[in-house]
C-alpha cells in the first residue's frame, strides 16, 4: 500500500519494517529498492537500488552495511565490491553506479521521493 504523504514522497513502509543494521527490500516504481536503517547514522536510513551490476541480480539488500574510509557502504553479497550508500558509486570499479534515493522517516513512515 502507498499512502501519499507529501508533495512528491510516497510511503514505502513503515519504521517497524526495518531491520536495525541491516537492509531489507521495497519495491517502488516497480524498482526494488534496497533500504538500510543505521539508526546511530545521520541520516538513518538510505535507500538505492537493489540490483547489482556486477553480479547481475537483485541482491544488494542482502549485502553486509559498514564503513570504508569514513564512506558507509554495502558489500554486495555475490562478488563482494562496495557500493557508497550516499553516491551510489561502487568504490572498486568507479565507472560502475547504482542509483541513490532521497528517503525520510516521518513519524512511522519511511518516505521516498517519487
Amino acid at each position: 500500500m502507498s499512502l501519499n504523504m507529501k508533495d512528491q514522497h510516497i510511503s514505502i513502509c513503515r519504521q517497524n519494517d526495518l531491520i536495525p543494521n541491516s537492509g531489507i527490500c521495497a519495491e517502488f516504481a516497480g524498482k526494488q529498492v534496497a533500504l538500510f536503517y543505521l539508526p546511530n547514522e545521520s541520516p538513518a536510513i538510505y535507500a538505492i537500488g537493489n540490483w547489482d551490476p556486477i553480479g547481475k541480480a537483485n541482491v544488494l539488500s542482502r549485502g553486509i552495511v559498514g564503513d570504508i574510509n569514513g564512506q558507509l557502504v554495502v558489500s554486495s553479497p555475490l562478488y563482494k565490491q562496495h557500493f557508497d550508500l550516499i553516491t551510489g558509486r561502487c568504490i572498486e570499479h568507479s565507472d560502475v553506479k547504482v542509483p541513490v534515493y532521497v528517503v525520510e522517516l516521518v513519524d512511522d513512515y519511511v518516505l521516498i521521493n517519487q
